[in-house]
């Protein structure tokens, strides 16, 4: 039986709560850690959990023997706790993003290699049947060469969002909309179209004077074979409207799943191509359905990695590999000017005094609440759907 605990016990933490359940065959939550106790145990009663609450991970180590942690921390937690859990011995999943800079993603990678510890980053949208089923489409080649691949993360969240005292600071968040909504969406779309070459970015604060951070970014990526991808992130769009779409020489494939595939008239004008279509909906249709989804299946590949049972599929090189990315795109749109990739550790926006000196403030944080009385979330239109 796998000894569990769990570090931060706001809204996510119920995701993870509820997939330990499912699996209690395999492991069991033994304790909860958060900086307000009185919170943490709310939680256990909810979750009918009999457990100790700890204040920090420091106490945790000292007072609990467990396996490994899942991280629900606020971002700028991620390394410290990550980094004293690993070198503790402890296997981690921590969630989105993996840590606010790549600094803090690298100390907590040497952590990992330390002592062999698994090093996990929650990315959930992976494992669900439709990422999984176009991720196959697009290693098969089926609709060609990929041209263009686009990216909309469109959330919606009022004003007050950002009093939340950790929200909307640089410190805090290492960033806004791009690091702490679109990274489910930028994960999928390096784990399908690989790292790419360039990026040219445009930040703004739209409507959020609460926040210093940005609520709307939009990015345009190059390859080095000339493929060319969007991704678009916000915090203003009513409808919460989320894709991803792959524009292929032969068809066009999207999550949600969407399919359209045409082909050339004499002049150069497009009509349909409804055999391609069956054929391409028919591949689809006949492959897997994921076995446990979201937080879900996610954890499931943990537990079975701690076992020995199968390999992470979401390890700690990958969330960075999604950090690094998002630190171009703000790079390229704090600095105003193209970035290539991989950054070096001289980038400006690699440690979080980097981002602390170059990043812009788009206006002063001036509302700070410890919790909101009201703790639920939404998740829009799930882009893994």
């Amino acid at each position: 039986m796998i000894q569990i605990a769990l570090l931060g016990t706001g809204a996510i933490s119920d995701s993870h709560l509820l997939a330990y359940r499912k699996f209690g065959d395999q492991a069991r939550v033994v304790a909860l850690v958060d900086l307000f106790p009185d919170k943490a145990r709310e939680k256990a009663a909810k979750h009918g959990l009999d457990v100790p609450v700890f204040r920090t991970p420091e106490e945790l180590l000292r007072g609990c023997s467990f396996d490994a942690a899942s991280i629900c921390l606020p971002p700028f937690e991620h390394a410290p706790a990550a980094v004293a859990l690993l070198r503790a011995g402890k296997h981690v999943l921590t969630e989105k993003p993996m840590a606010t800079c790549l600094a803090e993603c690298d100390a907590m990678l040497a952590a990992a290699r330390e002592t062999g510890s698994l090093l996990g980053v929650v990315a959930q949208n992976r494992f669900k049947t439709p990422a999984m089923k176009v991720k196959r489409m697009l290693d098969a080649g089926l609709i060609g060469r990929v041209l263009h691949a686009q990216v909309d993360s469109l959330w919606w969240r009022g004003a007050s969002y950002y009093d939340l005292w950790w929200r909307g600071t640089w410190d805090k968040e290492g960033g806004g909309c791009t690091i702490n909504h679109a990274v489910h969406q930028i994960d999928l779309f390096l784990w399908m179209m690989g790292q790419p070459a360039t990026v040219q970015a445009f930040s703004a604060n739209l409507a959020h004077d609460n926040s210093e951070t940005e609520d709307f970014s939009t990015s345009v990526v190059t390859f080095a074979d000339g493929r060319v991808g969007q991704i678009t992130a916000s915090l203003v769009h009513h409808g919460e409207e989320q894709q991803l779409v792959f524009q292929g020489e032969r068809a066009k494939i999207a999550i949600p799943w969407a399919l359209k595939a045409g082909v050339s008239k004499p002049n150069g004008f497009p009509e349909d191509n409804p055999a391609l279509v069956a054929e391409l909906q028919a591949y689809y249709d006949g492959l897997p359905a994921v076995e446990h989804e979201g937080h879900d299946g996610q954890i499931a590949n943990f537990l079975a990695a701690i076992q020995g049972r199968e390999a992470l599929l979401v390890d700690g090189e990958q969330g960075r590999r999604t950090v690094e990315l998002i630190s171009a795109i703000y790079e390229s749109s704090h600095l105003d000017q193209r970035v290539n990739l991989p950054l070096a550790p001289a980038a400006p926006f690699y440690t979080r005094e980097g981002i602390l000196k170059h990043a812009r403030r788009f206006h002063q944080k001036t509302r700070s609440v410890e919790n909101f009385a009201q703790n639920e979330i939404t998740l829009g239109r799930n882009v893994g759907r």
